[in-house]
């Protein structure tokens, strides 16, 4: 399973550059890819923002993405905003793409609000995702994984091995 996770990661950066060369093909302006921080309680994995002149221009970026990732079999859960063409969002669930005009651009400020996420450049994009040993194992044993003993033991530790199997029977397992 631990393999499993770099393959979906590498697999949605693949598609996350296409939608960037897509918008790159139609002369997008100022391109910014931002890997989302899983603590800042984004929805997604990656944002990609960038800005048109003009309406038409906003318009035939969000054509060509959608084209060019629709090749590739993927179409976006959510398209929103085209007729007005301030503020186009596709959404493809591990990433959302937003093209917006240069005036709706600065409003919204996504890069400021979200300023907690990674910026990258289409290069890293190209660059595989590898399961480092520290993040297997958290992944292998939960989000408390790598933090460190305090020396005492939480209240929930000292309840019978039966209870807590009984729990996790219901359905009461968060999924991992």
């Amino acid at each position: 399973m631990n393999q499993i996770q770099p393959q979906i990661k590498d697999t949605t950066r693949r598609q996350v550059a296409q939608a960037v060369k897509a918008v790159e093909s139609k002369k997008g302006e100022d391109v910014a890819i931002l890997e989302m921080d899983r603590a800042s309680g984004a929805f997604t994995d990656y944002f990609v923002v960038c800005s048109g002149t003009n309406p038409r221009q906003v318009q035939a970026m969000a054509d060509e993405v959608e084209r060019q990732l629709s090749q590739a079999g993927l179409r976006p859960n959510s398209l929103e905003g085209y007729n007005q063409a301030e503020w186009i969002l596709l959404d493809y669930v591990d990433f959302v793409v937003h093209i917006f005009s240069e005036r709706a651009r600065k409003f919204y400020d996504l890069e400021r609000l979200w300023k907690s996420a990674r910026r990258l450049k289409p290069a890293d994009l190209g660059k595989k995702v590898r399961a480092t040993k520290a993040r297997a194992k958290k992944v292998a044993r939960g989000p408390a994984a790598g933090r460190k003993s305090s020396g005492t033991r939480p209240k929930a530790a000292s309840r019978s091995k039966t209870n807590v199997t009984q729990k996790h029977k219901k359905g009461t397992r968060r999924p991992s």
